[in-house]
């Protein structure tokens, strides 16, 4: 199901399921950063599920995302903190990162083009997330947002992969659940 009216950036919370057709396919952007070939194998098989609970605390936005792979429960936990301050985390797929997330409008973020293109709102907020792997030497940006697409309304992360001189782009795409 497309994205309804009512869910924004700030109210995200939901179940969303990556749609495949309309997302660009991430394997090469898997093997960047140190995926093995089985590993990325079950992913592009899997249905991605996204379990997003947003909240507000000390005046911080929050939005703790469970990710699950199935079948074979691959999964992986994003806590972001709305700050713009470094965290570490260690992931089961991606090993050790920091990262920091942060409320931005599309002009303050940094050289990619292709991180401010396509969203339906040019002008409001949208989420940033910068990580770094701590032994992989890469970097992934994403901005998240909504986009139109074939006239329905789609929650998007576009997303920016680089190692060295060597970069990846995609579009991953979300239905919504519930």
């Amino acid at each position: 199901m497309t994205a309804p009216p009512e869910k924004t950036l700030k109210n995200l919370a939901g179940k969303w399921v990556m749609n495949k057709s309309l997302s660009d396919d991430t394997d090469r952007i898997l093997q960047m950063q140190g995926v093995g070939w089985f590993l990325r194998r079950a992913i592009a098989l899997a249905t991605i599920t996204l379990t997003v609970t947003e909240y507000t605390k000390d005046d911080l936005t929050h939005i703790d995302i469970s990710q699950v792979a199935s079948p074979g429960g691959i999964t992986s936990v994003e806590n972001r903190t709305l700050d713009w301050e470094y965290r570490d985390h260690t992931d089961k797929i991606f090993g050790a990162v920091k990262g920091k997330s942060r409320w931005v409008k599309l002009s303050d973020v940094d050289d990619d083009d292709f991180l401010k293109k396509g969203w339906d709102d040019l002008e409001g907020e949208h989420v940033q997330s910068y990580v770094e792997s701590e032994g992989g030497g890469w970097t992934a940006d994403q901005v998240w947002g909504f986009e139109i697409l074939d006239g329905k309304r789609y929650y998007v992360r576009h997303v920016v992969v680089r190692k060295g001189d060597d970069w990846k782009l995609a579009r991953l795409v979300y239905d919504y659940q519930k």
